[in-house]
């Protein structure tokens, strides 16, 4: 089952719907950052949630960077989206694995921790980007997106998001239930959505049952109009050239000692955990470069 998320309206246009599936999505995450499984699986939230905002986004130059730091041990975790799909991501620490006693659940808002803030940045390609940001709720990530939404967008919604993480630490199952009130929403409406989220199971177990994004969406209203399906998938779109224009930013001193002490450098992108090598000669060529331009 591919990764896909849908648009779609119920109650003649009143709610607004949003469903996803991530299992593909967030696997890929587990396996760039070699991830435990509470890293993994608030992570793979991040980047469903991420996912669902870059496919609001109206032009292909827009972009959307999600930010949240609790306090806990996981650290930053940071994720990015593009309204074509592509959604990108990492935590702090990828290897927390911490399990509620309670339930035996992977206690992703322990490793969040919500002593901190929720940040979410949309690149317009306009004179100032949108920012809003808000303290978090529980570090579970979908009831800070669903604080998020209602207080700095002021759209009431209700956010489901899920991830099932198997014995070998795999993904099995990541999806992901965005409802929210239009501005002219009525009391029925609403009382309407509230019945939805009250029969909603999670819907990482819907998804584990082989429910698609367009499945997800059509258990949730009987009128539902399915808008559009898109997909959602894990790229980065870092390369060698571009660490090779930071290389060029940095002062003459810095790229000499690493000339000295290392004879090059290897460059690591946080986002996919790529390596780049750079060589004695390529770092010599940057500052032949530097010289040239008077730097």
């Amino acid at each position: 089952m591919k990764d896909t998320v849908i648009h779609a309206v119920a109650a003649n246009g009143h709610i607004r719907v949003i469903t996803c599936t991530t299992t593909q999505l967030a696997e890929q995450a587990r396996r760039q950052h070699n991830l435990w499984p509470t890293s993994a699986a608030a992570l793979g939230r991040v980047l469903t949630i991420t996912g669902i905002l870059g496919s609001m986004l109206k032009t292909e130059k827009e972009k959307v960077t999600v930010q949240i730091n609790g306090g806990g041990p996981i650290g930053t975790i940071m994720a990015d989206s593009w309204p074509n799909g592509d959604v990108r991501g990492f935590v702090g620490d990828p290897q927390i694995y911490l399990k509620y006693n309670d339930s035996g659940k992977l206690a992703v808002g322990t490793a969040v921790g919500k002593d901190g803030y929720l940040k979410v940045i949309k690149r317009m390609n306009m004179k100032n980007d949108f920012t809003g940001q808000v303290a978090l709720v529980s570090g579970e990530i979908g009831e800070d997106f669903a604080y998020y939404f209602t207080v700095s967008e002021q759209t009431p919604s209700a956010v489901s998001l899920g991830i099932l993480v198997d014995t070998d630490n795999a993904v099995i199952a990541s999806g992901g239930i965005l409802i929210q009130m239009m501005p002219d929403a009525t009391e029925a409406d609403i009382v309407l959505a509230e019945q939805a989220v009250a029969r909603l199971r999670p819907v990482s177990e819907l998804v584990r049952e082989g429910k698609d994004a367009r499945a997800l969406a059509e258990m949730l209203f009987e009128d539902l109009e399915v808008l559009r399906e898109s997909p959602l998938q894990w790229h980065c779109d870092c390369s060698r050239e571009r660490f090779k224009a930071a290389l060029t930013t940095l002062k003459r001193s810095d790229l000499e000692e690493m000339l000295q002490q290392d004879h090059g450098c290897e460059v690591r992108c946080e986002y996919c955990n790529t390596r780049y090598q750079f060589t004695e000669q390529d770092l010599k060529t940057i500052l032949d470069f530097k010289a040239a331009c008077g730097k």
